[in-house]
């Protein structure tokens, strides 16, 4: 595999990645730079941690025309967690260079300081469908100068329903543009799109790793009625500190997540109607530790950023064996071991002989009486969160967060957890033992001088 000074890159960025701590590139990023590099289009079949931003976003920051300050490249994601995700990644690449400006457009936030952000000029904007085209509309974003756009996650993006919007989007930038799309999968969607909108795009594929062998897979075929109950079963048996379930539908979702909820368990649903301010809650707390299973459609799921996933649990089968291998490969990663349990009633059978057919290898039966006869013991999460009405547009910081807590609350410092910073609240994990003496404390107190509520999340 060649190295990033092999790929041509300036010493400026060599020097930056070097700090970043990129010590070389990985498969994404070997196969795709010297096309981005070049100015091709380029499909990207490569899953969420394969190290894709830095794949595209390296190429960008490298074929700014620093003089020329208009939008010269446009990031498009699925949803704001990406955005943000794709736009801070983009920003420490660009410290190569002086002066450039990346900025976030997402929904979800007032329009209006956007506005004003964008009346300054920037280099490279990261935003999603939705709010895009509403600038778009308002002539206060400008395309015509724009020589990339990425859709990143684009399958994700079209399961949304944004397919209208990405086609408009990608018709007011210059037909000359370089396009480059990332998918986790391919379906029919995004290769129209492709088609539609790409120059003999370079097709690349890279290896997941899902078919990890620190997976174990267990099939449980489960009667109607018995899928809730044989959930309980699986955590109760696991114990796992984190766990996604998996349901095709959001009312599935909630259903289920509402009753593990009554059953004892900490259970959280993710889904597309929730709204922002609800899922930031939802996704911070399965994150730090305050909430032990999230039970996710498979749109809400993609690009979350779990580092450690121990189970995943497929409520029912997925449509089709790319989108299992998908959810599959979310646990056992980082040299961990994992496992993956698929229930499904008689009438699923059909979905996983299609996937057994699919395989060279037999798949792994469990019996579903062991699990419905397991006494429910549903595990108690380490931490609490608490959800402070202050972010960063008061000028509120992690660091002040934390010597409240050590300081005027007594809270020992190993018991604070994640501290989740966004505009205008701010989430922080205590441990349990310390959770009401740490929002007692903060009720009274002060953080950086100033009194602000404070709530459990």
């Amino acid at each position: 595999m060649p190295s990033f000074h092999d790929l041509g890159l300036s010493q400026s960025m060599l020097r930056n990645l070097d700090r970043l701590g990129f010590s070389e590139p990985t498969e994404v990023q070997s196969k795709t730079l010297p096309h981005a590099l070049a100015g091709q289009d380029l499909i990207a079949l490569a899953q969420t941690g394969s190290g894709k931003t830095a794949a595209f976003g390296i190429g960008l920051v490298e074929n700014l025309r620093d003089r020329l300050f208009a939008v010269q490249a446009l990031v498009l994601c699925p949803t704001r967690e990406l955005a943000d995700q794709v736009s801070k990644a983009l920003r420490e690449l660009a410290r190569a260079r002086d002066n450039i400006k990346v900025l976030t457009l997402c929904g979800g936030v007032p329009i209006g300081p956007q506005i004003g952000s964008l009346a300054h000029g920037a280099h490279i904007v990261v935003g999603t469908p939705g709010r895009i085209q509403d600038h778009l509309r308002k002539g206060t974003l400008k395309l015509d100068r724009a020589r990339s756009v990425v859709l990143d996650e684009a399958d994700r993006m079209l399961d949304m329903g944004f397919q209208e919007s990405v086609e408009a989007i990608l018709a007011e930038a210059p037909e000359d543009r370089q396009t480059l799309m990332f998918s986790a999968t391919w379906p029919d969607s995004v290769r129209s799109l492709s088609g539609q909108f790409q120059r003999q795009p370079v097709d690349i594929r890279v290896e997941s790793g899902v078919a990890n062998p620190d997976i174990r897979e267990v099939f449980y075929e489960v009667e109607p009625g018995s899928t809730e109950s044989a959930i309980e079963g699986v955590l109760s048996e696991y114990q796992p500190e984190s766990c996604i379930v998996f349901c095709t539908t959001k009312q599935q979702c909630d259903d289920l997540a509402e009753g593990l909820r009554a059953g004892g368990f900490s259970a959280l649903a993710l889904h597309g109607d929730l709204e922002q301010r609800d899922r930031d809650s939802v996704l911070v707390r399965f994150a730090n530790k305050s909430a032990s299973v999230l039970v996710a459609t498979d749109v809400a799921a993609r690009g979350l950023d779990i580092k450690s996933l121990p189970l995943v649990i497929n409520a029912e089968p997925a449509r089709d064996a790319e989108v299992h291998t998908h959810r599959v490969g979310r646990t056992g990663r980082a040299g961990e071991q994992g496992v993956a349990i698929t229930l499904y009633t008689p009438a699923r059978r059909h979905k996983i002989e299609r996937l057994e057919a699919a395989r060279t290898e037999a798949l792994n039966w469990g019996d579903a009486k062991t699990l419905l006869d397991r006494p429910v013991q549903p595990r108690v999460p380490p931490m609490k969160t608490l959800c402070i009405a202050g972010g960063r547009k008061n000028k509120v910081r992690p660091g002040d967060v934390l010597g409240a807590l050590t300081g005027e609350a007594g809270i020992p410092g190993s018991a604070v957890g994640k501290i989740d910073l966004f505009d205008f609240q701010c989430f922080v994990a205590v441990e349990r033992d310390y959770a009401s003496r740490a929002l007692n404390r903060l009720e009274k107190g002060r953080i950086k001088g100033r009194m602000f509520r404070v709530r459990y999340a």
